[in-house]
């Protein structure tokens, strides 16, 4: 590991003011569990690091009547185990439980978490594999290579890596909103505006600007809610990525869908939201053929490569049997 600057701010404010004055590649710590690991690996080598995890204003969580309010620096597993989180919105709270280890989610913030980056091998595999998200313009070695967990969706010439959270997933379903702050104030992003596809510039992977930080992510209240479910599908039970999942949430009136909520992790480049398949499935019968052709569509634009084309079916029954599942729920 590279010597770096350590700057630990005492106040919101201050670190938006060590941000401004931040040499360029500085980079903002709240766990410090995926930034420790890529300086480790050489993957990352910030100049200065800006430690913000003990800031009282990141470590909120409210439930009010109209929105769920979540400080970015909060735990993921204080935010799983929080009651209204764990009861009225499992989906959000299994997309939590459900990834890594208890050490790492008792360290981990919800908001660093949507900032994770791939777990492509080749890009923390080190100099010898190209790689155009480390090394722009060097080429792609999953291209060709060895692409069992690499992405079905939003895929580009130049990169397929997949993004690996859960959390982003659920919250895409729930049409969250982050706020983010910098020495230009704050404002609000949408969830799914917050991450970008490669395209011909696989270094961008969200729309943060160098010096702003995630200051809290907001969900509306839906009754969707408590009919709703992450489904996880992974090589073993515990402490995997996924190889594909589902995040669905539906209410239903006489076996009818009204609302209807999906989105995919796993499999894409970014979390993804199955728009299409949604609007197949509200006003009609939440019946197994149904739901099988909801992820038929979800997955209808997948692009395979050489060793992961097996997971397109193992996508279209997880959408299914998270929206049969989900609407199980929906009927307690």
């Amino acid at each position: 590991m590279r010597p770096f600057a350590y700057v630990a701010p005492d106040s919101l404010a201050a670190a938006i003011d060590a941000l401004r004055d931040a040499v360029p590649g500085t980079k903002v710590l709240a766990g410090g569990t995926t930034l420790y690991d890529l300086m480790k690996l050489g993957v990352e080598t910030p100049p200065a690091v800006i430690d913000v995890h003990r800031l009282p204003e990141l470590n909120t969580i409210e439930a009010g009547p109209d929105e769920l309010v979540f400080g970015a620096g909060a735990r993921m597993a204080d935010l799983a185990a929080h009651p209204v989180v764990r009861d009225q919105y499992p989906a959000l709270a299994e997309s939590l439980w459900r990834a890594a280890s208890q050490q790492l989610r008792n360290m981990a913030t919800v908001g660093g978490n949507l900032l994770q980056r791939t777990r492509c091998g080749y890009f923390r595999g080190g100099p010898e594999f190209p790689c155009n998200k480390r090394e722009p313009g060097s080429g792609c070695a999953a291209l060709g290579g060895h692409d069992r967990t690499h992405a079905l969706l939003g895929t580009s010439g130049t990169c397929i890596a997949t993004y690996p959270g859960d959390w982003a997933v659920a919250l895409l379903a729930f049409d969250a909103v982050v706020d983010v702050a910098g020495p230009r104030g704050e404002r609000t992003v949408p969830l799914d505006e917050l991450h970008v596809e490669p395209g011909d510039d696989p270094t961008r992977e969200h729309t943060l600007a160098a010096d702003e930080l995630i200051v809290r992510i907001r969900v509306p209240v839906t009754p969707a809610g408590r009919g709703s479910v992450y489904l996880k599908i992974r090589d073993r039970e515990s402490y995997a990525f996924a190889l594909a999942s589902a995040a669905a949430a539906v209410t239903l009136a006489d076996g009818v869908v009204g609302d209807c909520r999906i989105a995919l992790g796993g499999v894409a480049t970014r979390p993804w939201r199955a728009g299409a398949a949604e609007r197949a499935l509200r006003g009609a019968p939440l019946t197994p053929e149904n739901a099988r052709h909801a992820g038929e569509i979800a997955f209808a634009g997948a692009r395979p490569g050489t060793h992961n084309g097996f997971r397109v079916e193992l996508g279209i029954r997880t959408v299914a049997d998270a929206v049969r599942m989900a609407g199980e729920r929906a009927t307690r």
